[in-house]
This record gives structure tokens, sequence and C-alpha cells, in this order.
């Protein structure tokens, strides 16, 4: 019988953050190398909370790039795994529904890799907005990375139709099958994945969901909580079909599925 990962409150990546590196390579680092870029950009300062940070290998080279990094995740095995294998920055226990680590604390706020989309509701969101606000310096900069939800606009290639992957980690084959569904009634993504591996233990299914986010309703909440729209824009980014190349321009269209936005905190929280 197929065991339900929401069941037991595990996840198979997340728990095994070696395996999620294995999964999800990165040895070039694209993804800390565009936040750099987008911090060196708009002139950050020093001291940066990548929130949401998994395994810490996006918060340690921003740390090996000379600046100061805490890394905030929920999850205590990445966590773990990244104060062991990525060391350098600070690494704490935190939601990012809603978080005080400081106030005035931090130059910058980075939220990678559709982490800001598991604020799933409109509360959560505006939780996820005023911790920022509390945490930054007047001036300081979000840097987020997501899906767009704008592509799902009358688009259906990515949706309804199992993919497959597969891939080797410590010599035993794993084999993903992925569902992505619409749930237009509460504005989700949702998520069904099923691993098998060639090791003989069952099954395992993961549920799991993104917020749909549409550009212009991005700006409104951002404005909302006193940042200013520096950059939003589909590409090029980490995780774009090409992806970004150092000394690529940030884009202007908002029609592909990734969506990028830097802003600047011009209200800073009482």
């Amino acid at each position: 019988m197929t065991r339900t990962a929401t069941e037991d409150m595990h996840n198979l990546l997340t728990d095994n953050p070696e395996l999620y590196e294995a999964r999800f390579p990165d040895a070039d680092r694209l993804a800390g190398r565009w936040t750099e870029d987008c911090l060196q950009r708009y002139g950050s300062g020093s001291r940066v909370l990548d929130m949401g940070c998994g395994t810490g290998r996006d918060a340690a080279h921003l740390h090996g790039s000379g600046r100061t990094v805490t890394g905030a995740d929920l999850s205590e095995a990445m966590l773990t795994h990244a104060r062991a294998h990525h060391p350098g920055p600070a690494y704490v226990r935190a939601d990012l529904h809603g978080f005080d680590l400081g106030h005035n604390t931090f130059d910058a706020v980075v939220c990678l890799d559709s982490s800001l989309l598991y604020c799933h509701t409109n509360a959560q969101l505006d939780g996820f907005l005023a911790s920022c606000r509390r945490a930054l310096t007047p001036g300081g900069l979000l840097v987020a990375e997501m899906r767009n939800g704008a592509y799902f606009l009358g688009r259906t290639d990515l949706l309804d139709t199992p993919t497959l992957h597969e891939f080797a980690w410590h010599g035993t084959a794993y084999r993903s099958t992925t569902t992505l569904t619409v749930d237009r009634t509460v504005q989700l993504l949702r998520r069904t994945r099923v691993w098998t591996a060639d090791d003989g233990s069952p099954p395992v299914e993961q549920r799991s969901a993104w917020r749909l986010l549409f550009p212009l309703e991005l700006r409104r909440l951002l404005a909302a909580h006193g940042f200013e729209v520096l950059d939003l824009h589909d590409g090029p980014g980490p995780r774009t079909e090409p992806p970004w190349r150092e000394g690529m321009a940030p884009g202007e269209a908002t029609d592909a599925d990734r969506l990028h936005v830097v802003a600047r905190l011009i209200e800073p929280a009482p």
C-alpha cells in the first residue's frame, strides 16, 4: 500500500537533504550567482537573510561573496545539513509565514525557488511581507524567484499529465512521477509526486502546493507593505530556459513560467 507523506508529515527530499541536492544539482551555483548579481545591481548592503534556505547552497555562495548571511528554514534536517556541508552563514529555524529575526537587521531578504509561494493564503502572504518589512533596513531589498501564476492563464502544457524523472543516489535508482493540477477556487497549483526506488522500499506519495500569484497582484501586495518594485520579469533567471548568465540584463515580459522580483523597502515598519 502506498504511504502518503502528508499522513506522517515526512517529506522524502526535505528529510534527506543529500538526496535533495542529488535530485536538484546546482554545481555552478547559478541561483546564488543570479542573486548576487541582483544585490550588486541595486546596491544592497552586506547583511542578507536567505528565507527558505533549504540545504544552504545559495546562502553559502552569498557568504563566499563577502556578505554576512543568515539562512532560515523550517526543516531541522535541512538546517543540520546546511551547517555541516555549507558552513559560513548563521542558520536558524524560522517560519516564512511570520518571523521575527530582529528589527532593521538585514539589508536584503532573499526568497528563492518558489519558497514565497508556500504562503497559500492572503494572511500568510501578509505575514511574510510584514516580517520582511520589519527585518529590513530602510531602502533594503526583497529578491524573490518563483513560478509565475500568469503562465497558467489558458495554458495547460504543464498540467494534468504525469512527468517522469529518474536519477541515482548512493547506488539506488529513484524515479518520481509528478502531476500538477490547478485548484482555481483557492488559487493554488497542487503537486502530487509518487516516489519509487529499486531498493525494495514501498512507494511514497507526497502532496504539496504553491500559491499562484500574478504579476499585477504581486505589485499590489508589495506596495501595500511599503515596497517599490524595481524589477519584475520572467527571465532570464536561474531556472529559466535558457538560464541566466553573467552580463545578462533583466527582461521586461512577465509571460513565461518563472517570475523574478526585486523590490525596495521605501516605507519601513514603525
